[in-house]
């Protein structure tokens, strides 16, 4: 197995698109696929803040998707899939039923938010925050090579007691099925082993991806020591945190098909920290088909496949996101 840019964008039909606020602490990631794309989800988390996940379940009308935003800023986050759909509506993208003149089509963009309005910026924007605005620059900006670490929608965020930031992962399988991931990692959790600088994901690691940390072999973990999370057990509960996800391949997938990776990627970020998926954490994975090759069969046996290497990704990409911020 092997990987291009060891990014996301190594699926062929993704780019993606960085904007940041740095004043503000704040910022967005746009993941843009060149023609719509079939997209499932999985919502972990006790506390997810998205946008139109509702529209992606199989038994609805939508079955692809224009563009999916991950940002910052809580609520006010979700403003930035406003910018990403005025842009592309004005460029003549999205869904409708049938061609009617002069009536613009409705682009469909899913986002999910994670919370750093707590994280020193400066959030005084009254009532113009920069998300609309950082939307459509972040999609002005995509690109197959695209920066990790403190940027985009990782720019403010907090990995337990780390800095976290924007992580990406991708893996080519020798018959040419591509998976990639991307995460904004702001999690409640530690992504480290309690007392060292080792990953909890480290035997994940390619290539010294992520600083080649290694836990000593003697080390044992009590079930309650939860190491550099934000808070222990007997501490104040963390309330700013999420981590939001996409995952991708370039096999065609129904939306049935694509929920079912995208639940089996969550198992990345349990892999990748500890605690995850709590009551405070809104921890959302997506996942796209950009439909570049069959289905091989056995289909279900494939789908197994690239579920797993989706979930080794994405720890992946959380590892290789707070050790690439861990500088900024």
């Amino acid at each position: 197995m092997d990987q291009l840019h060891n990014r996301i964008t190594d699926v062929p039909g993704l780019r993606i698109g960085h904007a940041e606020d740095v004043r503000a602490l704040t910022g967005v990631t746009v993941i843009y696929p060149d023609a719509p794309a079939v997209c499932g989800v999985d919502m972990r988390g006790g506390g997810p803040g998205t946008r139109e996940t509702d529209a992606l379940a199989p038994e609805n009308l939508v079955d692809a998707i224009d563009a999916l935003v991950l940002s910052g800023g809580s609520v006010y986050g979700l403003g930035a899939a406003d910018g990403v759909v005025a842009k592309l509506g004005a460029l003549g993208r999205g869904f409708r039923l049938m061609d009617l003149p002069d009536i613009p089509r409705s682009p469909v963009v899913p986002a999910a938010i994670l919370y750093d309005l707590a994280n020193g910026g400066q959030k005084d924007w009254g009532v113009t925050p920069p998300y609309y605005e950082l939307g459509k620059a972040a999609l002005d900006r995509v690109t197959v090579e695209f920066a990790l670490g403190a940027v985009g929608a990782g720019i403010g965020a907090r990995a337990g007691q780390l800095r976290g930031g924007l992580g990406s992962a991708s893996q080519r399988t020798s018959e040419g099925i591509h998976v990639g991931a991307i995460v904004a990692v702001n999690c409640f959790g530690s992504v480290i082993m309690p007392g060292t600088d080792a990953f909890w994901a480290w035997p994940l690691e390619q290539n010294g991806e992520a600083g080649g940390y290694r836990p000593d072999p003697s080390l044992t973990v009590d079930g309650d020591d939860w190491g550099a999370a934000k808070a222990d057990p007997s501490g104040a509960m963390g309330r700013t945190n999420t981590t939001i996800a996409c995952v991708a391949t370039d096999v065609a997938l129904t939306p049935a098909q694509a929920k079912r990776m995208a639940q089996m990627a969550s198992a990345g970020l349990a892999r990748a920290i500890r605690p995850v998926f709590a009551p405070f954490d809104g921890d959302v994975v997506f996942a796209l088909s950009t439909a570049h090759q069959p289905l091989a069969e056995p289909s279900q046996l494939t789908i197994t496949r690239i579920g797993a290497l989706a979930a080794d990704c994405l720890a992946r990409a959380v590892m290789r996101g707070v050790y690439a911020a861990k500088d900024a």
